[in-house]
């Protein structure tokens, strides 16, 4: 009975040994587990550190590439701005030809504020009425004459209903020395003598020009001999490029009204003259 008893307190033994040793055993197992997650997770940071660094080195050839973008857009600017060098030495280049030929055009035709072409040398510059005084106490002398002479060559084309107002030898005012004050114009003298000798003469004002116009004289008017037609004056065998009212008279000057039936052509006035 004893020794029955021992038997079973042996195998009781034996049993709880294995039950210590088996716990060891997952013990260990559980603690090689904890000990293996750090090392997985060690990996996976050391995974996410490579990542990251990766990411880095994405970053830093990113920033080289950037680099290189930049300095691509800079090799662009640098072409532009070569461009831009190129195409405002080119836009200077075109300014100073410009200039120059503004220069050489302006030299050549550069008007005054009533649209006055340059007046050629020697020749008198026109003064502004308003700007002028009369002298009336220094009598001055000219010869003054009126003259419709190419209308004879050109009857064909005359104004059916002025045809007989044309004198025969085309002469309305034959020259005649008339005396003016110092400081007249010439349209002031044509207005006094048309009216000393009952002469018809009809005018406009032109602020554009700073002029009175002549539209007719001994009832002929502009247009009436065809297109080209109308009245013209020279002083001292030159056309003047401006207005009646701008050309002061001098002592002695030899003025002329002069119909013309071809802009200035057929009287020696045409865009010719110098």
């Amino acid at each position: 009975m004893m020794y029955k008893i021992k038997k079973q307190t042996a195998a009781f033994l034996a049993l709880f040994m294995l039950l210590i040793f088996t716990s060891c055993g997952v013990n260990k197992d559980i603690a090689a587990s904890n000990t293996s997650n750090p090392t997985t997770d060690l990996t996976s940071s050391a995974a996410l550190s490579s990542a990251a660094f990766s990411t880095s080195s994405d970053i830093a050839a990113s920033v080289t590439s950037s680099r290189e973008i930049s300095t691509a857009p800079n090799k662009t600017t640098a072409s532009k701005a070569a461009v831009s060098k190129k195409g405002s030495a080119s836009s200077v280049s075109n300014s100073k030809a410009a200039s120059s030929k503004q220069k050489t055009t302006s030299s050549k035709a550069q008007k005054d504020k009533y649209g006055t072409d340059p007046i050629p040398s020697g020749k008198p510059t026109p003064k502004e009425p308003q700007n002028e005084t009369v002298d009336r106490k220094t009598v001055l002398h000219c010869t003054f004459s009126i003259s419709c002479e190419t209308i004879l060559n050109n009857m064909d084309k005359c104004d059916k209903s002025k045809k007989a107002i044309v004198p025969k030898n085309g002469v309305i005012l034959k020259a005649t020395r008339v005396s003016f004050y110092k400081g007249e114009s010439v349209f002031d003298i044509l207005r006094r003598v048309c009216k000393e000798n009952g002469i018809h003469m009809e005018f406009s004002n032109t602020p554009m020009y700073n002029s009175a116009y002549i539209e007719g004289i001994a009832n002929l008017y502009e247009f009436d001999v065809g297109s080209g037609s109308g009245w013209m004056y020279k002083v001292n065998d030159w056309f003047p490029n401006y207005g009646c009212s701008r050309y002061q008279i001098k002592d002695n000057d030899l003025i002329q009204w002069v119909y013309t039936c071809d802009l200035g052509e057929d009287v020696g006035g045409g865009v010719q003259q110098k």
